[in-house]
């Protein structure tokens, strides 16, 4: 696929993009360098890879549910000017 004029004005069009004069011709080069590339990546055989879903056979490991220690909630209440239970308790707002 080779990139002109009026594929560029094409896509200057789509992308409501303004493109300078002077900047026209090396866009023009560096979308056809971009296009050559991938052109070139759809020629490789793929076909023996087979694809990869995860990279852990067997599926992904489960932690166990475990209640922590509520060690950071007391140090965290320390700090609080009220507190009722293992709660805040802050001025209530709504009568």
């Amino acid at each position: 696929m080779q990139i002109d004029e009026k594929l560029l004005s094409k896509l200057e069009k789509l992308s409501a993009l303004k493109i300078n004069d002077e900047k026209r011709n090396e866009l023009v080069n560096q979308l056809s360098e971009i296009v050559n590339f991938v052109e070139k990546l759809n020629e490789l055989d793929l076909s023996s890879l087979q694809a990869t879903i995860n990279t852990i056979e067997g599926g992904t490991p489960f932690r166990k549910d475990e209640v922590k220690s509520s060690e950071v909630i007391d140090e965290i209440l320390k700090n609080a000017p009220k507190t009722n239970g293992h709660f805040f308790a802050v001025p209530k707002i709504i009568e």
